[in-house]
């Protein structure tokens, strides 16, 4: 029987959350099973105490009278403390959840997506109008955020090992993860710098960003274009933090500069990554030298000590071509 896809998603999500979230009830730290055990019962507390108009401190002082006996004002807060950051980690593990469930709850070839409008085009006998729009169509994806609405980068690392340990079933991987996550900060004493911004978001444009809009790019060209040749970049990416020269007052020019620097370095080690896979699969004869030199010009421009080797992309698409 063919599911709905709220059903794909109570299944997929909503009973392995319920099923991972236990799991927190386990771990080895102080006070994390209290925690677990008084936030559902807190949260029914909450949502009784609004319906009964109290405002926020009737509700709180209400809690604390029927589940505690005469605590101090330290007690509490450290209690709110913990709720907050047991929440914290609960919507991480929502986050991976949901990341690895994607393709089970949406239909990744559906009406929208590039592989139907291909295929209407075809049915409607439209495909010739389809690659002449495609030549000139082009959109830029300008990443900008608020540094509050970023995860730290070790936390962003959690949650990509985490959406793939759960896609495996991986339990005990899974397990190791979510007490990697119980003991990983979630902010830091200090003010994220606009450095400190840009890299945050510079993290979504290499491990997601430069994946997804590079299979977009195959699709268009080998199963659009076909034969012919897309020169239309179809996809720009531009990147506010680091440049917000004139709505920010903190952004300097050594910052933009590193921002820049962190830029190239960042798309340098994703070709450097390419380039070792592609070499597996290019061993013919007068080849491997050349892929052999472009991956050490590579690696020195993003890894060398002192002065960084200089490489264009002219350069790169020359010696691949």
């Amino acid at each position: 029987m063919q599911l709905t896809k709220l059903e794909r998603f109570d299944k997929s999500v909503w009973s392995k959350y319920q099923m991972y979230n236990s799991i927190f009830m386990t771990l080895p730290f102080d006070d994390i099973s209290d925690t677990g055990t008084l936030l559902p019962l807190f949260a029914k507390h909450c949502e009784q105490g609004f319906a009964s108009l109290q405002n926020p401190t009737q509700i709180l002082d209400s809690f604390f009278e029927q589940y505690f006996k005469e605590p101090s004002q330290v007690k509490k807060q450290d209690l709110l403390f913990r709720f907050i950051q047991y929440i914290e980690r609960q919507v991480v593990l929502f986050d991976a959840i949901e990341d690895a469930a994607f393709p089970i709850i949406n239909n990744l070839d559906g009406r929208g997506t590039l592989r139907n409008v291909r295929e209407e085009a075809k049915d409607k006998d439209k495909f010739e109008e389809l690659v002449t729009y495609l030549e000139h169509f082009k959109i830029r994806t300008v990443l900008t955020a608020h540094p509050t609405q970023f995860y730290p980068g070790a936390v962003l690392g959690i949650i990509t090992d985490l959406a793939n340990a759960i896609e495996q079933n991986d339990l005990d991987l899974i397990r190791d993860l979510l007490a990697q996550l119980g003991k990983t900060p979630f902010f830091k004493k200090q003010k994220p710098t606009p450095f400190d911004e840009a890299v945050s978001l510079i993290w979504y444009l290499e491990n997601i960003f430069y994946r997804a809009i590079s299979n977009v790019y195959r699709y268009i060209d080998n199963a659009i274009f076909e034969s012919r040749e897309l020169e239309n970049q179809i996809i720009n990416i531009g990147f506010w933090p680091g440049g917000d020269r004139d709505g920010n007052p903190f952004v300097t020019t050594e910052i933009t500069l590193n921002v820049a620097k962190r830029l190239r370095a960042s798309i340098l080690k994703n070709y450097y990554r390419d380039l070792r896979a592609l070499r597996r699969r290019i061993t013919f004869r007068g080849t491997t030298e050349i892929s052999a030199a472009l991956e050490t010009r590579i690696y020195n421009a993003v890894f060398a000590e002192g002065d960084q080797e200089s490489i264009t992309a002219q350069e790169i698409l020359e010696a691949l071509l």
